[in-house]
């Protein structure tokens, strides 16, 4: 999508899903450099992050969405023995898998950028190789059609389908016959990052440390850390563990101390927050995903927490989607908004009203007013 004033050089100026998970449909008319996701549990605001995701991968990738939830559908290998797979059904609304609709995701209004997921009928050539191979069992299945644009591929995922008198049982694994689609390859996913719920593994703060370190993202990374623990941090480096051969570990030197100690013995807190700086560096140009964002942050450092991520959204091009539970981090983003200058972030709060997804964005004028007085807004 070609850079104008309207998508103020964002990857995602706004957002539509129809068909994924439990989004029949959706509609948010403007996402900022920031976008901040609230809502009650199962309101979608998870789903929406999962669903730019497979956006910013052109595609690419769907297995680690189900495996992240443990979707997975019983399926024989080449021995005929039962393994798991991941259940493809379990991206369409419903888990149910038909060829029209299928799942959208895009920005709003614009067919051109859109990614979509489907399900296609096999070719016949290929069900007759299936029928051989199988030993003269019926096919009638679909697969699974990516497309982007005008680029379309075929994905190594088969789904069954009840067409007929019989369902087929055949790995899902199983790599058909390349199916050539018309027109070019899907394009190459943009560079993003994911920083789940949980408190970051030492391997993945190893891998985000190692393309920031000796850069000014270093600095910038311990600078957000000692907002957390309150005390100058003189030196912080990555260190192989001496009791964990496999894994390395962040290890601090506060100002005044002599010893230096293993970061994840400061808090959940100062893990996060560290993490997340280290994230924005590695997500330059791309987008950055963080569900439940305020979780081991103290409400204190909330506004201190967001001026950094706003600031730092801007000058590396990151797109920020994150979600919350907490009033406390709603508020801390709303004073930072209100002193940006840029006025980049947004606050959106999502409604589930039966199968429908209700989108309540606030305007930045209502985000003042919320850093002002505080209006409850979850």
């Amino acid at each position: 999508m070609a850079t104008t004033a309207a998508t103020n050089g964002l990857h995602l100026p706004s957002l539509s899903i129809s068909g994924f998970r439990g989004i029949k449909r959706l509609r948010m008319p403007e996402l900022g450099q920031v976008t901040l996701l609230g809502g009650k549990n199962s309101s979608g605001k998870t789903t929406v992050l999962e669903a730019v995701r497979a956006y910013a991968a052109r595609g690419r990738q769907l297995s680690a969405l189900l495996e992240g939830r443990d979707e997975y559908s019983a399926s024989l290998d080449e021995d005929g023995d039962k393994v798991g797979v991941p259940d493809m059904a379990a991206l369409f609304h419903g888990r149910s898998v038909s060829q029209e609709p299928g799942i959208s995701i895009g920005p709003d209004g614009s067919a051109a950028d859109r990614l979509s997921i489907r399900a296609v009928p096999l070719r016949e050539e290929q069900i007759e190789l299936l029928d051989e191979l199988f030993q003269g069992d019926s096919f009638e299945s679909l697969v699974i059609q990516v497309g982007f644009g005008n680029s379309r591929r075929i994905v190594p995922w088969s789904l069954p389908s009840s067409i007929g008198t019989r369902k087929a049982s055949f790995p899902s694994h199983f790599r058909y016959p390349k199916r050539r689609d018309t027109g070019p390859d899907l394009p190459s996913a943009l560079n993003f990052h994911w920083l789940g719920p949980g408190v970051v593994s030492n391997r993945q703060l190893a891998d985000l440390w190692a393309d920031i370190m000796l850069t000014d993202a270093e600095d910038r990374a311990t600078r957000a850390l000692e907002m957390v623990v309150g005390d100058p941090v003189d030196r912080l480096a990555m260190f192989a563990s001496r009791t964990r051969r496999t894994e390395h570990q962040v290890s601090v030197r506060l100002r005044g101390q002599t010893t230096p100690v293993p970061l994840k013995s400061l808090g959940d807190g100062a893990v996060r927050v560290f993490a997340v700086a280290l994230a924005l560096a590695n997500a330059s140009g791309g987008f950055l995903f963080i569900d439940e964002v305020e979780n081991g942050i103290h409400h204190t450092v909330h506004p201190d927490f967001w001026r950094m991520v706003l600031q730092a959204a801007l000058e590396s091009n990151v797109q920020v989607l994150a979600t919350t539970h907490s009033f406390s981090c709603v508020r801390g983003f709303a004073r930072a908004c209100a002193e940006s200058e840029t006025r980049q972030g947004v606050y959106v709060r999502l409604e589930r009203r039966s199968d429908e997804t209700k989108v309540v964005t606030y305007t930045r004028d209502e985000l003042d007013v919320v850093a002002e007085q505080g209006i409850e807004v979850r």
